[in-house]
């Protein structure tokens, strides 16, 4: 965030008119040209460049103005200060039509650099990047001034290869591959000097310059990498920290094979401008291939940099950037190997040795991932056993540093890129999915669309129902882990065994407690437990209802559903009949064992009524398969007080699919065992509703029951009396007192109407047998698609057909 004072002044920027910017435009061009450039033109190029960068659209300039600041620019006698402003402006402005600078002429370093991030900032032109790479890659093969670096160019080259590999030859490639590969290698063992800063005492007498040192302090004896210490650099030193900053993306784009324009001729020269120290190496080395070079000289770089992070840094800094190196060369290491398989299995060994010594330590955690990629690719090439590795990577790192964002997303890529783990790799991967879950459950929002694309890879028939289990448990998790943390922050004293006598008063004392302590390290479990959940889990998630308000445990409830409905999705694709009568039956059981927040169970209940059907659709028989579960749970009135979703989608699919038109095995004693359920159900609403004022059931349930009713009674004809009976009474059901008083009067209209139309069509029972059980091979079609979207319209003919119309009553 800005200060007050900055956003004063950015505001004071934005608001300055077209007219003002013109005027103010001409003062600057008018300093500009001036026999000296004077502390004005820099104070208005700085107040000029702040205006343009602030502005929330593009700004124009008069085509005048930036041909003046090109001009400007290009001079060789404007100050470096002036230089760099005006390059900053034009790139402000970009894309700019006016823009008429090239590089090819250009033979200072810095301004080259200037001038090629102007062209870059023009935006993806093929034909600039081309030709500001092509530049770049000539100032550096040849022996560049006294005075001038290189270290100003790679930093554009780093870009244009970013945009574009393509715009450099392999020749090229070759050149820089040989340089870079001497910068790594040969920088300077011995400090700079501190530049002179102006004035009588420009060059005070001053001693040699020391050695640099290590992160420890030691003298170092080896040669110079990023991780050498420092009090002033020399220019190739830096160098050689941006050649490795560059080195990655360079061995991606050209360490394997070239991309155009090969000559293997030209790969054997030697560098034109390689320090004496080159010289000092061996020949077989000099006459390596290029890419073969920069190799072997990046592996010893990876090698001295892993090899130096092992000592102990004087500064906190120098600690952050070991890791971040290590983690570097590790990756750089991975892809040596890819494009050399020599390198394998020294680098196996140098590894293991690696993860051995860090594994230890959680401040190095991010490390193991890139240890862990390099066995994935090469394991079997170097014939080493990784599984202690992916065992600790997957079973003690989610579990200790789940609260870890960085950590967490990055372990959830990795496992994203790396999806054949929970297929064709260790068994632990594919055990350890639970312990993956505790990243999303604390960092659900980050995660949640990396989730989405990692999920189908953990699922299979042998995970499926307990990944339904964690989905719906994902809130508890969040807050059991919430709990682990704080009691972890407790002092040993206030974490001593609780009296089993006692019972816990809060979840703190729970976690600690004899009778829960089962149930948390279920929660909490780091790999896959094929047993049911331990009985204690449902008390456990009423006392975890304290934590229910949780930021945190809301935040997770809300990913929950999207999980679910993609969960369905893909379950859908491998399911066999008894897998989906299993996860029936959990879906059923489970709608009374969900974590306590209000809206959390809303939206599940909508994903699950919406994937019961789904479900049943897929496997029509599993109505009778899991009857007695359905029968039981349609049976329970307060189901449809409590779960209406989820009772008023299974009471339809009850009436869709139990008939002989899905499944031969339907018989009238079957059908008629659902009816008598389903018609106590409704009696039971009726009659309660009529003795006493009871809290309204849905319309829509009582619709549906309606409906169902008739639809079993047309395929069972003996039961066509009881449910016109039943139909019947709704009629008094609906101009009771107490049900006036608890529904609107639409909703009554609807009930009355639909039992009416019902009673109607079951008067002609062949007609209703058509109606509500089409044969399964038009159930698809257009015409049963038509037929079931005209169906209200058709019960309102067949009840104008039987019911006279007024004025036609006979005596």
């Amino acid at each position: 965030m800005f200060t007050a004072a900055a956003e004063s002044f950015l505001k004071q920027a934005r608001e300055v008119r077209a007219e003002e910017l013109r005027r103010f435009a001409a003062r600057v061009a008018a300093a500009l040209q001036g026999p000296e450039r004077s502390p004005e033109a820099v104070s208005g190029l700085q107040r000029l460049h702040l205006t343009l960068a602030a502005s929330r659209y593009p700004r124009g300039l008069d085509g005048k103005f930036v041909e003046l600041l090109q001009k400007v620019l290009c001079s060789s006698k404007s100050p470096e200060q002036i230089q760099m402003l005006c390059a900053a402006i034009l790139r402000e402005m970009s894309p700019c039509n006016d823009l008429i600078l090239s590089c090819d002429e250009i033979q200072d370093a810095k301004l080259l650099s200037l001038v090629s991030s102007v062209l870059l900032a023009q935006g993806n032109k093929k034909a600039e990047l081309s030709a500001v790479g092509q530049r770049i890659v000539q100032v550096l093969e040849r022996r560049l001034p006294e005075g001038q670096s290189a270290r100003y160019l790679l930093p554009v080259l780093s870009n244009v290869i970013s945009l574009s590999p393509e715009s450099l030859t392999e020749e090229q490639t070759n050149v820089v591959s040989r340089k870079m590969a001497n910068w790594l290698r040969y920088a300077s063992i011995q400090q700079g000097v501190a530049q002179p800063s102006g004035g009588f005492f420009s060059y005070p007498r001053t001693k040699q310059p020391g050695p640099v040192t290590e992160v420890d302090g030691a003298i170092a004896t080896d040669f110079f990498t990023v991780l050498s210490v420092g009090q002033y650099h020399t220019q190739d030193q830096w160098l050689n920290v941006q050649a490795f900053s560059m080195l990655r993306n360079w061995l991606l784009c050209y360490g394997g094979k070239g991309l155009k324009t090969p000559n293997p001729g030209d790969d054997l020269g030697t560098d034109k401008s390689v320090t004496s120290t080159v010289s000092t190496t061996s020949t077989s080395n000099r006459l390596l291939p290029s890419k073969d070079y920069l190799r072997e000289k990046a592996f010893e770089y990876c090698q001295r940099l892993i090899e130096q992070s092992n000592r102990r840094p004087l500064k906190k800094d120098d600690g952050d950037l070991q890791k971040a190196c290590l983690i570097e060369a590790v990756m750089i290491m991975d892809i040596i190997c890819k494009q050399d398989c020599s390198y394998v299995c020294r680098t196996a060994s140098f590894l293991k040795i690696l993860h051995s010594r860090i594994c230890g330590d959680a401040t190095y955690a991010r490390a193991l991932l890139p240890i862990a990629q390099f066995f994935l690719n090469h394991s079997k090439t170097a014939t080493v056993d990784s599984e202690a590795i992916y065992k600790h990577l997957f079973t003690d790192i989610p579990a200790q540093l789940f609260h870890n964002p960085s950590l967490a997303f990055e372990f959830v890529q990795f496992c994203k890129e790396n999806s054949r783990l929970f297929t064709e790799a260790s068994g632990i991967c594919r055990q350890s999915f639970p312990n993956l879950f505790k990243f999303l459950a604390w960092n659900s929002p980050p995660l949640i669309s990396e989730f989405v694309d990692l999920l189908p890879f953990l699922l299979n028939a042998g995970t499926a129902i307990e990944i339904f289990h964690l989905l719906l448990d994902l809130p508890c998790l969040t807050a059991a882990l919430d709990i682990q943390l704080r009691s972890a922050a407790l002092p040993a004293s206030e974490r001593a065994a609780c009296d089993p006598a006692v019972m816990p008063a809060t979840c703190l004392e729970a976690f600690h407690h004899p009778l829960y302590k089962s149930v948390f390290q279920y929660l909490l479990r780091t790999s896959s437990v094929p047993e049911d959940a331990p009985e204690r889990l449902i008390e456990l998630r009423q006392l975890l209802g304290s934590l229910a308000s949780s930021p945190r445990v809301v935040q997770c409830a809300e990913t929950v559903p999207v999980l679910l409905e993609l969960f369905f999705g893909v379950v859908a694709e491998f399911a066999d009949e008894q897998l989906i009568n299993q996860l029936v039956v959990l879906l059923l059981q489970r709608s009374d064992q969900l974590y306590e927040i209000p809206a959390f169970r809303d939206e599940v209940y909508r994903v699950l009524s919406s994937q019961l059907v789904m479900l049943c659709k897929l496997c029509p028989g599993l109505i009778l398969e899991v009857s007695k579960e359905i029968l039981e749970f349609t049976g329970t009135v307060s189901n449809i007080q409590n779960k209406e979703p989820i009772f008023t989608h299974m009471v339809w699919a009850i009436g869709e699919y139990m008939s002989v038109s899905y499944d031969k095995r339907r018989t009238v004693e079957q059908i008629n065992r659902f009816f008598e359920t389903l018609e106590a159900t409704l009696f039971e609403i009726t009659r309660i509703q009529l003795l006493a004022s009871m809290p309204s059931y849905a319309p829509r349930a009582i619709s549906v029951l309606m409906a169902t009713l008739a639809k079993l009674a047309a395929r069972s004809q003996d039961l066509i009396p009881r449910a016109s009976v039943l139909l019947s009474k709704m009629r008094t059901f609906v101009q009771s007192p107490a049900i006036t008083s608890a529904y609107c009067k639409e909703d009554l209209e609807d009930i009355l109407t639909g039992a009416t139309e019902l009673m109607n069509l079951l008067k002609m029972p062949s007609v209703a047998q058509l109606v509500f059980t089409p044969p399964v091979d038009v159930a698809s079609t257009r015409f049963q698609r038509e037929v079931n979207e005209s169906l209200p319209f058709a019960l309102r003919i067949v009840t104008r057909l039987l019911e006279p119309a007024p004025g036609f009553v006979t005596d």
